[in-house]
């Protein structure tokens, strides 16, 4: 199949989806009402709750939720066949991670803001909201930890990246300041402070820094985990948001779209074939594609962590209820597009060329089964986007961007939003340590500073437990599951609001018992493996958390079949 037809028909799939499925489901299952006051208005502080254009809010949003997750999951799922990975992204970002995202964002709105592990203390029980809490607590802190070594080890593989990252701190402070300081127009500036951004790449291109030349990797790569902590993680969570992190995230849905409009022309110059194998289920050392199919590639089709944006940031700055259609559901749907491109990337785009150890090039089919000859080979981070970056930069090619210039947009792209991501991630710790705080009565972690403090301070220290940056790499493979495990229970939470309400829980509970199933059966495989590795430390982690989810599901069950329609009023 050629991969033009294949872009077509996605793409056109999702913009149907979101005028019909999207929109029924904004006005007939959540019933939006823009007359309604949103938390950003109610609570305005300036600070976290500001009320904001929802193309700017769209932005932030979009960036959050994406971050590596929508490249890395599609680029080593394929290695089961591009039908199913497309197949998953594409029904699954529809029926599933819009609604999950929508309805989180929605649910939140409508309860001042407060997150949806919060919100469940209402809907289910107090019990509950703290076990929701720790589970989100937890995920949140593996996430913050990883991503901190993520991009430095980005840095490390694209020293080219690293000055328009930095750079487009500085670009997004003057930005804040244009729109919110002086009033301009956010149209103007924000294609100034782009342009700005790409003027930045092609000096990385022709300046890198890469410290290892004169440093040791283990001392260059624990120097940029700690200026991540510090600059990425704590500065721009404890700034107002409308100060750094939302202009930041809004040049960076700007350099989305430019990057995936390149992608998309390549596709058509290149119209390139699907070389991988549609369906390739018997893989070389891979594990059984259900489930972890549906745990691998999450953000490109539903993702725990959504929840976390959508009703952490998000909602606290949501102008309207009428805005959040467009940006729950059409930035879910935004990314599965990504993850589409990024699956015509690494199944059409890497057969254009793809240039071995000993530079001899491999073409078509050669080319994929040489990075996907068996799960270990295309399992490492920098495969997983080597693959990407390769076949885009293949694609790229076609319309007479030089290949060095390619790399350089393509590996800026990825480390700005993996930088994006860490930073939402902490601001949104913080705001669990805050509820957690209230909760549990502990006065010291309400304030924002101090629980900002926390949040950053407890990440470090898993990072750092072993002296290299890597500590959180021992609770990394459970956190796909827990991930994709805290995206059923927000559906579950969802359903439960919608069954008090009297409207019809189908469009979320079919999704909500379908992750739940799939993510318990991952975590119990992971878990037996765990024993008879004697890997102890995943294994009573592993076991705790599916512990504290079947208490969860167990609790949540008694009231949405003994109390439906009781409570809350709509």
């Amino acid at each position: 199949m050629n991969s033009i037809i294949l872009l077509i028909l996605v793409m056109a799939g999702y913009i149907i989806a979101y005028h019909t499925y999207g929109k029924f489901v904004a006005r007939k299952i959540f019933r939006i009402d823009p007359k309604r006051i949103c938390p950003s208005w109610e609570l305005r502080d300036d600070h976290d709750f500001v009320p904001t254009n929802k193309h700017i809010l769209f932005g932030h949003h979009f960036t959050s939720i994406a971050g590596l997750g929508p490249i890395v999951g599609p680029a080593i799922g394929v290695i089961w066949g591009w039908v199913p990975a497309i197949l998953w992204i594409f029904f699954g970002s529809i029926f599933m991670g819009a609604v999950h995202d929508f309805g989180t964002l929605v649910i939140s709105l409508r309860s001042r803001g407060r997150s949806i592990g919060d919100v469940a203390a209402d809907l289910i029980s107090k019990r509950v909201r703290v076990l929701f809490l720790l589970i989100i607590f937890f995920e949140l802190l593996v996430l913050i930890a990883i991503f901190a070594l993520i991009v430095a080890l980005l840095f490390i593989s694209f020293p080219i990246a690293v000055i328009p990252v930095w750079s487009q701190a500085i670009i997004a402070l003057c930005l804040g300041y244009l729109i919110y300081q002086k009033g301009m127009p956010h149209l103007w500036p924000s294609i100034f402070a782009v342009l700005i951004m790409y003027v930045t790449i092609i000096i990385g291109a022709h300046v890198p820094i890469d410290l290892t030349r004169s440093l040791s990797y283990n001392t260059v790569l624990i120097t940029w985990m700690v200026l991540v902590f510090v600059l990425n993680a704590w500065l721009a969570s404890s700034l107002p948001v409308q100060v750094l992190l939302q202009p930041r995230d809004y040049i960076n849905s700007h350099q989305l779209i430019i990057a995936m409009g390149l992608l998309a022309i390549g596709a058509i110059v290149s119209h390139p074939p699907l070389v991988a194998p549609a369906l390739n289920i018997d893989a070389k050392g891979a594990p059984p594609i259900f489930p972890f199919l549906f745990v691998i590639i999450a953000c490109g089709a539903i993702s725990g962590f959504h929840s976390l944006v959508s009703s952490g940031t998000s909602s606290k700055q949501c102008d309207s209820e009428e805005s959040a259609l467009f940006i729950g559901y059409g930035s879910m749907l935004m990314e599965s597009a990504l993850s589409a491109l990024v699956i015509v990337s690494v199944a059409a785009g890497i057969g254009l060329g793809l240039k071995g150890e000993g530079g001899e090039i491999f073409l078509g089919n050669e080319a994929f089964f040489h990075h996907y000859h068996s799960w270990q080979a295309a399992n490492g981070l920098s495969d997983k986007i080597g693959a990407f970056i390769q076949g885009a930069a293949n694609m790229m090619a076609s319309i007479g961007i030089p290949p060095y210039i390619a790399l350089a947009i393509m590996s800026v792209f990825i480390v700005s939003f993996a930088a994006t991501t860490l930073d939402s991630a902490t601001r949104i710790q913080r705001y669990v340590v805050v509820e957690l705080a209230n909760a549990l009565n502990i006065g010291l972690l309400k304030e924002r500073h101090k629980a900002t403090a926390f949040a950053v301070i407890s990440a470090a220290g898993l990072a750092f437990c072993n002296g290299s940056g890597k500590g959180a790499m021992k609770l990394w493979p459970l956190f796909g599951s827990i991930n994709q495990l805290l995206a059923g229970l927000s559906l579950l939470v969802i359903t439960i609001y919608l069954a008090r309400r009297g409207v019809k829980i189908i469009y979320t509970a079919i999704p909500m018992i379908f992750m739940i199933i799939m993510t318990g059966w991952s975590i119990l495989i992971k878990i037996s493996f765990s024993f008879r590795s004697q890997n102890w430390l995943l294994f009573g982690i592993g076991l705790l958390v599916f512990m504290l989810e079947l208490w969860m599901i167990a609790e949540s069950a008694i009231i949405l079949f003994h109390k439906k329609g009781a409570g809350i009023q709509p």
